[in-house]
């Protein structure tokens, strides 16, 4: 089996026993693999309050960055792992620009990392078609879109945009009267 792994590194996919990609993961970083377990914050209620908790983006999966030279067989019997995704009797590889790519989905961003957007706080957009524009935050909608009031053509326009893509107005930024 050895025969069919690639000489070069690459990103490839776990298969995790049910319920134990946090498993996995730890036991997976602790023998000094390197090793991707993509999650994104999402809104939950628990007892009755809701509360932020980190989610797997692929529950029951992680990726792991593995070369020729790498010992592939304590994987398997590393606990939480269940087995390497195989297509065509080879390991399953993902590409760096899909890991890539999916790094950057999960971070958390600069909004979300100190108060909640309030209603009427202003916003630039940093990313997407409607990048160098301004406008004013109204509400959210899940954990990862909010919908923004916008003066684009002479007219208020309300859209939706992902989180992701606005950053708050910097207080130096701001004319205060």
């Amino acid at each position: 089996m050895p025969g069919l792994y690639s000489e070069r590194s690459q990103w490839y996919l776990l298969q995790c026993k049910p319920h134990q990609d946090d498993r996995a993961h730890v036991n997976l970083l602790q023998q000094n693999y390197v090793v991707f377990h993509p999650q994104l914050m999402s809104e939950r209620v628990i007892r009755g309050r809701p509360q932020s908790v980190r989610e797997s983006l692929f529950p029951g999966y992680l990726f792991i960055h593995l070369g020729g030279n790498d010992n592939w067989s304590p994987i398997r019997s590393t606990r939480g792992v269940s087995r390497i995704v195989e297509f065509n009797h080879g390991p399953a590889t993902v590409s760096e620009d899909v890991i890539e790519h999916l790094r950057g989905r999960c971070e958390i961003p600069e909004s979300q990392n100190n108060e909640p957007l309030k209603p009427g706080e202003q916003l630039n957009i940093v990313r997407g078609p409607l990048s160098s524009l301004e406008g004013v935050f109204l509400s959210s909608q899940g954990s990862e879109r909010v919908v923004i009031l916008l003066q684009f053509l002479n007219r208020d326009q309300t859209i939706c945009v992902p989180l992701s893509d606005l950053e708050r107005q910097h207080p130096s930024l701001q004319i205060n009267n």
